[in-house]
């Protein structure tokens, strides 16, 4: 954790043998994200180690579930599922976890999100989310990015940089109560934020466009025009990843172990017919065949 994240002091709560972590670290460009999940802990950045900080950072915590309270600067704030905090390196900090940790963490070099001082001391270690509309789009956007192995890799990592270091700036000046300096990053990040929610979304068969712009707080309209500038049909990108995940599960361990219909409503191909008939005009085989390919019967 010093080495990759930030040095903090742990304190765990249960007896040696009653501990449990498991932690997974990881970076995109200049991001830091570590996911948590352990028995009960009080992390703090104390005065000393807060002096020592080389690169100034800002960390934002994500909470998945149970609460947890965070401390700094004289003030505190508790997070509950859905809601995130910001709070800073370089200022001594505690974080409470007395039901257990499961929690994102994302550590963003301060400098990268050039905002000024005043705003950050007033939007750090509040609770964002329950009244911040851009907060809980963040919210849903970072645990993608956490999890999302593809996307901490090669050109999927290059990409998302500047968009996540735009939104969280958005949160923030949001929060601070400067709307307008938070549209540009808004606008700017939208068409990954929309894309990220459709692939969390792949498998509801009520995945539609109207849905996809509430979720975003814009009209159809809206969306469609900013999908387009990126060269984006949004029925065909939703048909062409949902396909793409019917033919990784079809020739996956478990393909065998499903009907083909079942496979194609589990990812929103509701007729089964029309499911085979677009499969086979994007591969070139029907589901059957491609699944046959990769487990052939065994001869008796």
């Amino acid at each position: 954790m010093w080495e990759s994240l930030v040095a903090v002091d742990i304190e765990h709560r249960p007896p040696a043998e009653d501990i449990s972590v498991r932690i997974g670290l990881g970076d995109v460009g200049p991001l830091t994200f570590c996911t948590a999940r352990a028995s009960a802990v009080t992390v703090r950045r104390t005065e000393r180690l807060a002096r020592a900080d080389e690169e100034p950072a800002v960390f934002l915590g994500l909470q998945v579930s149970g609460t947890s309270l965070v401390v700094q600067n004289d003030r505190e704030c508790v997070l509950r599922p859905g809601e995130l905090a910001v709070y800073e390196s370089v200022s001594p900090y505690t974080l409470l976890f007395d039901e257990g940790v499961d929690h994102h963490f994302l550590r963003f070099p301060r400098a990268a999100l050039a905002l000024p001082d005043r705003l950050l001391r007033d939007t750090s270690t509040v609770t964002l989310g329950s009244d911040n509309p851009v907060a809980r789009l963040a919210f849903d956007y970072f645990c993608q990015l956490t999890v999302t192995d593809e996307l901490h890799q090669g050109g999927h990592a290059d990409a998302v940089v500047e968009p996540s270091i735009e939104l969280l700036r958005a949160v923030l000046t949001w929060q601070h109560g400067n709307s307008d300096l938070a549209k540009g990053p808004l606008e700017a990040t939208l068409t990954l934020r929309v894309t990220q929610y459709v692939r969390a979304h792949l498998a509801d068969p009520d995945l539609s466009a109207a849905r996809i712009a509430r979720a975003h707080g814009i009209s159809v309209r809206h969306l469609y025009a900013v999908l387009s500038r990126s060269g984006i049909s949004l029925g065909d990108w939703i048909r062409t990843h949902r396909l793409a995940a019917c033919r990784r599960e079809l020739a996956g361990p478990k393909g065998r172990s499903r009907t083909i219909a079942a496979v194609g409503r589990s990812w929103g191909f509701v007729d089964a017919s029309h499911f085979s008939k677009v499969f086979k005009q994007a591969y070139g085989l029907s589901p059957r065949a491609w699944r046959d390919h990769h487990h052939p019967r065994s001869s008796t």
